[in-house]
Order: structure tokens, then C-alpha cells, then sequence
């Protein structure tokens, strides 16, 4: 089937992170990729055939290379550890939480197909938990970028960053949301649209959902305010603050269970300090079926219509 002559074109992220990496690793000889037999999907087909010698392809053994990316920031390097997003954190938390959080290590963990990226391949291959897993644990940044344009800012921001971070990437496509040249500032929301009656928040593959969401109910006489909130921790506590006080209500929607993922963050700068109606969308605490990405997104009320639809709902409890 032809896509709408209209549409916007998608690119994947995964293509602006391996991208800026080799532009980053040309001009800084400190950097260095490790992955788990991934070469492909984390994209560093590119890398390996310019920086073969620094690349650290470990096999099928993540907790292995969350140790060895640890081992190579406190030999001096640079390491961007890239896997699958479920393997990542899943199978390394312990790994990630004693050599990378506790040890406060420079290593740039890269979580790659979040979400449900893999929803063929199934439960097993789901991202789902990876927000609770991560942003619990301290001196790690969270990072979800919303497009090609925000992802490459991040990774330039990573390497510069003195300390960890987890990047988490989508393999499905989005269209450019943010201005070419924008520069990633940690902790700040982006306003992508201003609005009075109600916020809708969300980062990585459901930003461009809200925003045509946003348009739904602007056709519906319903000013929406959108947010950008890339970054999960440390999170944008006064945007929060300024959309709950501002507008009245808040609709989160994520890539994610709804337990501990974005919309909790949000719940929690809320109750906090200006309780006003909130709904989280997200996968509702039950393991995700098999099926594509944009099939589960919508299974789980995540159609940009899906999102109009709960942000109306929620306005009649102001």
C-alpha cells in the first residue's frame, strides 16, 4: 500500500546514533563500541569497518559487557555499550547498578529496539520494564529522544558527559519533530505546542503520536499542550509543575508498563506539587502479545485518536 501523499517521512534512530558515533569516534580516539553479537542491529557496521580496533564485539554475554565497558572508562576509553534494550538491562542490571551506577563509570549504556520495537519476535524480546529498571538507580541519566534530530544531539551530549547515561532507541520509524541543530539539555522538556485546556507528555516513539493527537482535539475545540519529556530522570520537574498548574489535567503516553515508567515519574512531580486528573497510557501491567509495533501501540490505546479521546475524557474531572 502507497503511504499518503501527505505523510511525513520516518527515519530510524538507530541511523543518527551510529552516524554521530563515527563522526564522534573520527575526532576523539578515546572512543570505543562494545555489543553483544549486535553489530547490525545497533547499526556499527559503519564503525567496524572504520574503527575496527575499537570495536569489542563480546558475543551473546551482556553482563560480560557491562563489565567489560566498565573495565575500558576506568582504563581511560570512551565506551558506548550497545544492545538490544530488553538484554541490556534485563540481564545486566546487576552489572549495570555496581559497575556503571555505584561506580559512577563514564560508560554510555545504549539500549537499542526499546519498547516493542521486536513485537514479532514477542514477549520475551519487549522493552517494557526498562524506564523502572533505569531510573531508580542513581547517577544514571534516562533518555528517550523523539527523532533523529534529538538522538544525535543526545549522543553528542553523552560523549561529552562526564559520567553514564542510558540512551534508549527505537528501531521503528518517526518522523522530525525538533529543529534541525537543536541541542540536548539535560533534565529540560521540549514545548512543542502550547496550549491551556490540557498536557500531553511523552518522549521516543509517542511524541509525534501526541502531537496528532493534539490536532485531533485542537478540530474538537481543545487547546492541548504538548511536551517533549526526553529526558526520565533527572526530569523536568517546573514543566510539570507549570502544565499541571496551567492546564488542569495531564495524559502521559509511553512505550512502556504503565508502572514505573514515564507516566509514574510524572505522577510523582505531581502529587508532590500540584495534584490536578492524570492519565497514564502506557501497556497496562500485563506481558505485551506478539504482533508489530504500531499494532500493540494501538492494541493498548495509543492511536493518536486513542490519546484525543482519554485527554477529552480526563477534562471533564477538572
Amino acid at each position: 500500500m502507497n503511504a499518503p501523499i501527505n505523510a511525513p517521512k520516518l527515519y530510524d534512530c538507530r541511523d543518527a546514533f551510529a552516524t554521530t558515533l563515527e563522526r564522534l569516534a573520527a575526532e576523539n580516539e578515546t572512543i570505543v563500541a562494545v555489543c553483544n553479537d549486535s553489530v547490525g542491529s545497533s547499526k556499527l557496521g559503519g564503525f567496524k569497518a572504520k574503527f575496527g580496533e575499537r570495536l569489542v564485539n563480546v558475543g551473546i554475554a551482556e553482563q560480560n559487557m557491562v563489565g567489560v565497558g566498565a573495565g575500558l572508562a576506568n582504563g581511560g576509553r570512551l565506551p558506548f555499550v550497545c544492545a538490544a534494550a530488553p538484554f541490556l538491562t534485563g540481564r545486566s542490571l546487576e552489572q549495570i547498578k555496581a559497575d556503571i551506577s555505584y561506580s559512577n563509570a563514564n560508560v554510555k549504556l545504549v539500549g537499542i529496539s526499546s519498547g516493542m520495537a521486536y513485537g514479532e519476535l514477542g514477549p520475551t524480546h519487549h522493552s517494557i520494564e526498562d524506564f523502572a529498571w533505569t531510573r531508580v538507580l542513581p547517577n544514571l541519566p534516562v533518555i528517550a529522544p523523539c527523532d533523529r534530530i534529538e538522538t544525535a544531539a543526545a549522543v553528542e551530549w553523552a560523549a561529552a558527559y562526564k559520567g553514564p547515561c542510558f540512551l534508549r532507541l527505537s528501531r521503528v520509524g518517526v518522523p522530525d519533530l525538533l529543529p534541525e541543530g537543536h541541542k540536548f539539555e539535560l533534565g529540560k522538556a521540549n514545548l512543542l505546542r502550547q496550549g491551556s485546556d490540557v498536557t500531553l507528555i511523552a518522549n521516543g516513539t509517542l511524541t509525534h503520536r501526541i502531537l496528532k493527537a493534539a490536532e485531533i482535539l485542537a478540530e474538537r475545540g481543545i487547546n492541548a499542550r504538548v511536551l517533549n519529556l526526553a529526558t526520565v530522570r533527572p526530569i523536568d520537574e517546573d514543566a510539570i509543575i507549570a502544565a499541571a498548574k496551567e492546564t488542569g489535567a495531564i495524559v502521559t503516553a509511553e512505550e512502556h508498563s504503565i508502572f514505573g515508567g514515564l507516566g509514574s515519574a510524572v505522577a510523582e512531580v505531581v502529587v508532590d506539587n500540584a495534584p490536578v486528573p492524570m492519565k497514564r497510557l502506557g501497556v497496562p501491567g500485563v506481558y505485551a502479545p506478539t504482533g508489530s509495533a504500531e499494532f500493540l501501540l494501538d492494541e493498548f490505546g495509543m492511536a493518536p485518536s486513542a490519546i484525543a479521546d482519554a485527554a477529552q475524557s480526563l477534562i471533564r474531572r477538572k
